[in-house]
């Protein structure tokens, strides 16, 4: 009796394991959730969420989120906020008519002048990016899995298949603007702001170690690679205003590789 109830214990937990690791295999496949269509056009704040978090969700750049809901930096939301998520273009101020002033010189002959009477231009909102060379590391030790393809089945960024538990690094150094697992479909996830333009995202990790609002150096190790222990994963991605692009673009043998923007 003791030796099948031991049986049936180790049995159970095999059974366990094994559901874990399919479930998990399942959500790691369809981690790159990003909806090129965005059919919803309003998104009500959750606990946890953060302006970077909604955007990168949707896959919009988060000054058109924070410009299209009259949010200024440091683009502070809070829970039960209604958020629109279409973006409008702004549509140019009318101009007034061009007028004709009369004006009469009457120290010297009264000659009438017509001057025209020239509007001041309307002033627009123009987003400035850094233009300076940003410089890409590797993210994680281990070979590329899946590569980045927008056309189904959709890869918003590539796969790496490592060690369970391996240092997960700054790709570049940045600000982390979210830190959590509220975005479905990507698990324990870390994004950094590179600055204006550019964000990458580092999914399904064991661990985060850091926080948001926390700066980061390039190369500093971030979080610990998540998956399975005896299959590691990373699924991580580069954002160029807020979509995807393929990071094998910026990434190269040589992790110190420089590009330009």
């Amino acid at each position: 009796m003791r030796q099948q109830g031991v049986f049936t214990i180790r049995l159970s937990w095999m059974i366990g394991v094994l559901v874990y690791g399919l479930l998990l295999g399942q959500a790691f496949a369809s981690a790159p959730v990003f909806d090129h269509t965005r059919s919803a056009q309003r998104y009500v704040v959750q606990p946890g969420d953060t302006l970077y978090s909604i955007a990168f969700s949707v896959g919009m750049d988060y000054r058109l989120l924070a410009a299209a809901n009259g949010i200024v930096a440091p683009y502070s939301i809070h829970r039960g906020q209604v958020l629109r998520l279409k973006e409008e273009i702004p549509q140019p101020a009318p101009q007034p008519a061009k007028k004709r002033q009369l004006i009469v010189n009457t120290k010297h002959t009264k000659k009438r002048q017509e001057i025209l009477a020239t509007p001041t231009p309307a002033v627009t909102h123009v987003i400035h990016r850094e233009q300076r060379v940003l410089q890409w590391q590797w993210p994680a030790q281990g070979r590329v899995s899946k590569a980045f393809h927008l056309t189904k089945p959709v890869n918003a960024g590539i796969n790496f298949a490592g060690i369970f538990g391996a240092p997960i690094k700054a790709t570049a150094g940045g600000q982390v603007v979210y830190s959590g697992h509220g975005i479905f479909g990507y698990g324990n996830l870390i994004i950094v702001q590179h600055n204006s333009m550019y964000l990458s995202a580092y999914a399904f990790n064991q661990e985060n170690l850091v926080k948001e609002g926390q700066w980061v150096q390039q190369g500093q190790v971030i979080a610990r690679m998540g998956g399975a222990p005896k299959k590691g994963a990373l699924h991580f991605e580069i954002r160029k205003r807020g979509k995807p692009v393929n990071p094998l673009k910026y990434l190269s043998n040589n992790p110190r590789k420089k590009v330009s923007f």
